[in-house]
């Protein structure tokens, strides 16, 4: 098997292709991205006989696509306003698709990974992907769903890297349409900031108030859990605190517009100047506390009774106590692995639909959840059942 690993040299896909040299049977492992200095850094860094490196610039189609051919699959950790151009070369050139995002560009090039009877799988790291992996373990013991709610800690700079600031400032944009909930059959559209909720993760992160973000959770679940009876979904997410703060005061004085303004001779984007300021300052690069926690809460009746499971997981602390995860590594790490487990499993011809496919149809949560905790991160479930309403 060979794998394309497109970005490869980013912070968080260079954890995913890490992942496939320790554990996965991949003969070839390819490391495409455009810089060339970083993307053969990592091939010394890896120091692995099957990895090598090939420069490629996504913006040129016809080469992108002659690059990719023949390989198995494409692992795509490029950023999510570049994967609706790398999901057409990736079909395009008769790969099996994953990528990091899952915002909806991938579903234009769906009838070819039909026609090319290839699978391509939008949206698998921790959040999308593990998430919706955790509500089906839950929704699977249900006779029917009442409510679930998604939520996560992304505890990680601000702006350690390009894609990560393009993240942060796209989640928030106040005319981003994605913005929704699922309540008793409709999607409705929030603001920014929406209906905060304090969620208690496990230590070292402690209680987090969190609000709406735009996930392909609410989509991908609604579309899931329909013969359930599912009435309502919520995807919650926070930073760390101060880059919260940050972000909230920025949408309050409507920096999040990203309105022209003019410096000198120069017009500029406000937020876009915002946004590279903070990708050249420590302040954006340092945080004090690393890592990821999801935490995931689904509600409904089984056997006529009800009840609350609560998935949550944990993973090495950031704190140097074991090599690999320290700091950065800590939250890059749990982003990149479960698209590499996802990665080797569909070019193994584990997933048998083809197209554009969600989570939810691709795995068993059980054979994800054995493969994390071959890493040491591990899924946790408290059950409840909860007191009949009168």
């Amino acid at each position: 098997m060979k794998v394309f690993c497109l970005g490869g040299a980013g912070n968080i896909c260079r954890e995913a292709v890490l992942d496939l040299v320790q554990h996965s049977e991949f003969e070839q492992i390819t490391i495409g991205d455009f810089n060339e200095e970083e993307g053969r850094k990592v091939v010394a860094w890896l120091g692995d006989p099957r990895v090598d490196f090939v420069h490629v610039n996504v913006r040129d189609h016809a080469d992108t696509v002659r690059k990719m051919r023949g390989y198995d699959i494409v692992m795509d950790g490029t950023t999510i306003t570049l994967n609706g151009l790398t999901t057409a070369a990736i079909a395009e050139a008769g790969c099996h698709g994953i990528n990091l995002n899952g915002f909806g560009e991938e579903n234009a090039s769906d009838a070819i990974f039909r026609e090319n009877e290839k699978t391509c799988l939008p949206g698998f790291g921790m959040t999308p992907g593990l998430t919706q992996m955790m509500a089906m373990h839950a929704a699977n013991q249900l006779d029917e769903v009442d409510e679930v709610r998604v939520s996560h800690g992304s505890f990680r700079p601000i702006a350690f890297s390009k894609s990560i600031t393009e993240t942060t400032t796209y989640e928030y944009d106040p005319t981003l349409p994605g913005r929704i909930v699922y309540e008793n059959g409709v999607f409705i559209q929030v603001p920014p900031f929406a209906r905060p909720r304090e969620i208690d993760l496990p230590a070292p992160y402690g209680k987090t108030v969190q609000y709406i973000i735009p996930h392909a959770e609410t989509k991908t679940l609604a579309q899931a859990l329909s013969a359930k009876g599912v009435k309502l979904i919520e995807v919650r997410g926070t930073w760390p605190q101060k880059n919260m703060e940050l972000v909230k005061s920025l949408y309050d004085y409507g920096f999040l517009r990203n309105d022209k303004i003019t410096v000198g001779e120069t017009t500029i984007g406000i937020l876009d100047c915002i946004s590279q300021y903070l990708y050249n300052s420590s302040e954006g690069k340092e945080t004090e506390l690393y890592g990821y926690s999801l935490h995931i809460e689904v509600t409904g009746t089984r056997e006529g009774r009800q009840v609350r499971h609560i998935l949550y997981h944990t993973h090495p602390a950031s704190d140097g106590s074991l090599e690999g995860w320290e700091k950065l590594r800590a939250y890059t790490r749990n982003v990149g692995i479960p698209m590499a487990i996802a990665t080797e499993l569909i070019a193994k011809g584990e997933v048998k639909k083809t197209g554009v496919i969600t989570p939810e149809e691709a795995f068993d949560p059980a054979i994800i959840f054995a493969e994390l905790a071959k890493r040491q991160i591990v899924i946790h479930e408290e059950i409840t059942e909860l007191a009949a309403q009168s």
